[in-house]
């Protein structure tokens, strides 16, 4: 058996282990992660912040420094995509439907419910709620994927390695990545991609369905919900076996112009000057308390609400990250360190702030100008709260059917995505992943994320991809210290060799 079937073999068994115990013994399963989760939360919780605040400086320098002018390619190479074509693939599966679903709710989530020592629905909950919302879907969560998918590219394209995990640890453990320590790290990771995706396709599909619901009176059952799976799972799985030319970037290009396009409706017709008020203050506030906000988990107050939030978001992105950074640093081929560290740690981040500001800054000025208790809403129903802001807006029916639509199609644009990496990782790092393995990813996914959702197991799975961001945080940790090596071994030998030549 070779290796990437080995690697296949393993983690699809593995996966299917995980999903029966989903189904047969959800209750026991779902304390069982509760447990680890609550434990490795509650003692790592500064190595989540710490390594996250790392990661932030790693790439600062990297960008800053003499190697940032490697390429990840040959030298000569160009990039395979123009800007364009690049923001859109890499925002699409990082972040376009969280966004779209966490844009309003959750600044109100923060406002009505802050740490016990802020007065809910306050200035002060509203201010705090714009900072930690650029918080926590600004800089850090970049940086997270940028040491993976840097390491990935640096490893692949430039030293012609595989694009996997494991070989991006050759400095450290030589030949070993290609044995079974190897074949560990890879199964590792894709168990934690399978399970951050198919929780995100189940609750995803949930959203798509409460957007249904606000527009169309279209009940929110399990059997609505299945059909709006079945029907996207068809789709992703269409755009999968294009590939990445056609499939994906055809449809990240769409969403991200649609995306654009709701945003600036939003703006010119709501608040602008109020949205204009909360961008340019929080910006400030958050750039003055940039290091505190890395730093703090708060011990003395308002810890258990960093657990729920701040803690719980560093480990999804970690979770998430060697499905985003695979997929980041395959279309990333041919542009320089500095080039990509800034593309992607500083125009997603920005447009993240804007897209926090308008729609956030809408809400809150429907609560706090308009008498418009929309926090409430965000407290009883996440899934509604957008459509019943944009119900206060012109046009609000055009502007919900856009929003379902675009949910959609990041939903089918991430779930492609995912397919996409799942199989490349199952292949031995083959770019070109076989249509079987894509085709069997998409399928065990879907059914996953259905049968779950039946079986009430869907959260303990979700649980079990935070616990994976433990061990896998660690292993991002040798990730850049290995990059370094490489880099590092390259411009003292290689580049020196090079000037000699030119000589």
């Amino acid at each position: 058996m070779n290796k990437g079937n080995i690697v296949f073999t393993s983690s699809l068994v593995l996966v299917l282990v995980f999903v029966v115990l989903g189904i047969s013994v959800p209750a026991s399963l779902d304390h069982f992660t509760s447990l680890v989760h609550t434990w490795i939360i509650t003692r790592f919780g500064w190595a989540y912040l710490l390594s996250s605040f790392a990661f932030v400086l790693f790439c600062l320098y990297l960008a800053a420094s003499k190697y940032g002018r490697i390429k990840l390619g040959k030298d000569n190479e160009k990039p395979q995509y123009n800007y364009f074509a690049w923001f859109s693939m890499l925002f699409a599966a990082g972040m376009g439907i969280g966004l779209i679903f966490w844009g309003v709710a959750e600044p109100l989530s923060h406002f009505a419910n802050p740490p016990s020592h802020i007065s809910e629905k306050s200035g002060s909950a509203a201010s705090f709620a714009m900072v930690h919302s650029f918080f926590h879907w600004g800089v850090h969560p970049w940086a997270i994927y940028i040491v993976m998918s840097l390491s990935i590219a640096y490893f692949s394209f430039r030293r012609g390695m595989p694009p996997l995990i494991s070989n991006t640890l050759y400095p450290l453990i030589g030949d070993r990545v290609f044995g079974p320590m190897g074949h560990i790290i890879n199964i590792f990771a894709v168990f934690a991609t399978v399970f951050g995706i198919v929780t995100s396709l189940g609750l995803g599909a949930m959203q798509i369905n409460g957007g249904l619901n606000a527009v169309f009176n279209l009940p929110v059952t399990h059997t609505v919900t299945f059909a709006i799976i079945g029907v996207v799972t068809v789709l992703y799985l269409i755009s999968s076996m294009t590939g990445l030319d056609v499939g994906i970037q055809i449809l990240s290009k769409t969403n991200v112009m649609i995306a654009i396009s709701l945003l600036v409706f939003v703006f010119v017709v709501g608040p602008t000057a109020y949205i204009l008020n909360i961008f340019t203050t929080t910006i400030g506030a958050y750039l003055s308390q940039f290091l505190s906000l890395s730093l703090s988990t708060n011990p003395f107050e308002g810890y258990e609400w960093t657990k729920s939030w701040t803690l719980f978001y560093w480990a999804w992105w970690i979770s998430w990250s060697p499905f985003v950074g695979l997929f980041v640093a395959g279309i990333s081929r041919g542009r320089t360190i500095r080039e990509f560290i800034s593309g992607v740690l500083l125009v997603p981040a920005l447009l993240t702030f804007v897209w926090f500001s308008v729609f956030g800054g809408t809400a809150f000025d429907l609560q706090m100008n308009q008498g418009v208790d929309l926090a409430s809403q965000a407290l009883a129903d996440v899934t509604t709260v957008l459509f019943a802001m944009f119900s206060h807006l012109p046009f609000s029916t055009v502007l919900s059917l856009i929003a379902v639509l675009l949910l959609s199609v990041f939903f089918v644009t991430s779930a492609d995505s995912a397919t996409f990496v799942l199989g490349m990782m199952t292949s031995n790092g083959n770019l070109n992943p076989p249509g079987a393995k894509k085709l069997i990813w998409g399928i065990v996914q879907s059914s996953a994320a259905v049968i779950l959702l039946i079986s009430g197991g869907l959260e303990a799975l979700q649980r079990m991809a935070i616990i994976a961001a433990l061990p896998l945080m660690v292993i991002m940790v040798f990730m850049g210290i290995s990059l370094l090596c490489a880099l590092q071994y390259e411009w003292r030998f290689e580049m020196r060799d090079r000037r000699e030549q030119d000589e």
